[in-house]
């Protein structure tokens, strides 16, 4: 597809091929861009820093810093060493919040992300979904999309406990108010997810700019297409966000993995991939942390 970017991973046997598309805009209404996003294989993550609070560009981007250096380009690390980088982002964004005259100006930022990790003892290769906040990850196996992780918001608790639907969720007026978030708590909760590494995947992360302008039939629809935008899928998005409004910040990442010999029948490989999720944290713990 024009604009993607696509690079090799070595495994143990074989190797992953990545193709990765990855745009972000300040939309139309913003002065700033608060988002960042990593795009490297095998690490591709959005940060959406908090708008109101100090610093939510400098928070984004100090999370990409960390990536970047706890994480080695072309080299699938362990989960723990995942986990690891999100905790020092954690520490990265709090080391940016000011003690001043009105009390501290907390900066903050959520974090989702997929990374092609190495679980070791033979289990083989896996791709960690992480999330805190309401920035998102999807999967698309070709006909369905499906959102892998689960918001940290106010909306998303009144969802859980029934007392409203997801369509309601979308006009509340606490729709904005997340309930994690890197830098508001010395210890961090991320929800963390392992799906196994094979044949065929694609998965979406993008900042809540994207999911506040189309709904999920609307981004299916343009994943399903093709890609003519000089930034790829990730381009396609992004405009189409702008153009039903852009009240916010907009950043998008979709990563499409090939694994292994592949299988003539595409749409099943994905299919099979997209199913075999192991939930290591259960969807929708936690309480509010921030």
């Amino acid at each position: 597809m024009p604009g993607d970017v696509e690079g090799v991973v070595s495994l143990t046997r074989g190797s992953a091929r990545i193709a990765h598309s990855a745009r972000s805009d300040v939309g139309r209404v913003r002065a700033v861009n608060e988002d960042a996003f990593l795009a490297e294989a095998p690490v591709y993550l959005v940060a959406d820093g908090m708008g109101g609070h100090a610093k939510g560009d400098a928070a984004s981007q100090a999370v990409v810093a960390t990536f970047r250096r706890h994480l080695e380009p072309g080299v699938p690390p362990s989960p723990e060493q995942v986990l690891d980088a999100i905790h020092t982002s954690n520490e990265a964004v709090r080391a940016l919040s000011d003690e001043g005259e009105e009390g501290t100006a907390v900066a903050g930022t959520t974090l989702a992300g997929v990374v092609l990790v190495d679980t070791g003892d033979g289990v083989g290769f896996h791709w960690m979904v992480f999330n805190i906040g309401d920035s998102r990850v999807y999967a698309w196996d070709g006909r369905r999309l499906e959102q892998l992780s689960v918001d940290h918001s106010a909306v998303q608790e009144l969802v859980d406990a029934g007392l409203i639907g997801p369509d309601d969720a979308e006009r509340h007026p606490d729709r904005n108010v997340i309930t994690r978030a890197l830098g508001a708590d010395e210890v961090v909760d991320p929800d963390i997810w392992l799906i196994p590494a094979a044949g065929r995947q694609m998965f979406l992360v993008c900042s809540d700019g994207l999911t506040k302008e189309l709904d999920d039939e609307q981004v299916a629809a343009i994943l399903a297409g093709d890609a003519v935008h000089a930034a790829g899928m990730a381009g396609e998005l992004v405009d189409a966000a702008l153009e039903h409004g852009g009240r916010d910040n907009v950043s998008v990442v979709v990563v499409e993995s090939m694994i292994g010999e592949g299988d003539d029948d595409g749409e099943a490989t994905r299919d099979r991939g997209h199913e075999s999720v192991e939930t290591t944290r259960p969807r929708g713990e936690g309480g509010a942390d921030g």
